[in-house]
């Protein structure tokens, strides 16, 4: 079992590539939003605990089933993918939903993200390997943003 589509239809699909079976665009033609979150360890979990993950994902992706396209759920790599609709939440109103209900799911940090993130460890003195991470982006001009 490597990869579940969660969405639409609950099927297993190995060997087809996730760029061939992802929309990029809904059914109006309009660009859909992505982003992952990472379930540390999810394919070392007993399969009872498993089937836990899969109805609570089922939940909150019925809960935001206007907004959600597609999911995939790839066990090998312990690693969800989700397109959806643009909203105003973007996509933290949905990642905060799955993290709500799977405290180990991580959401994984657009460039963006990262770049916020370094101006706040610059205002906390950034040290460690925070600090050492984030001397390796070049600094953004305020017309960058």
């Amino acid at each position: 079992m490597t990869s579940i589509i969660l969405v639409e239809k609950r099927d297993y699909e190995p060997g087809r590539p996730l760029w061939q079976r992802v929309p990029t665009r809904d059914a109006e033609g309009r660009y859909l939003n992505d982003f992952m979150m990472l379930i540390p360890k999810l394919s070392r979990w007993p399969e009872v605990r498993r089937a836990q993950v899969f109805e609570k994902l089922d939940r909150v992706f019925a809960e935001f089933e206007e907004e959600v396209v597609f999911a995939d759920l790839n066990l090998k790599l312990n690693l969800l993918w989700i397109s959806m609709r643009k909203c105003p939440s973007g996509c933290l109103g949905l990642a905060a939903a799955i993290r709500e209900r799977i405290p180990e799911a991580v959401l994984v940090a657009s460039q963006a993200e990262v770049m916020a993130g370094r101006a706040d460890a610059s205002r906390r003195g950034g040290g460690g390997w925070r600090g050492r991470l984030f001397a390796l982006i070049p600094p953004i001009s305020p017309g960058q943003r």
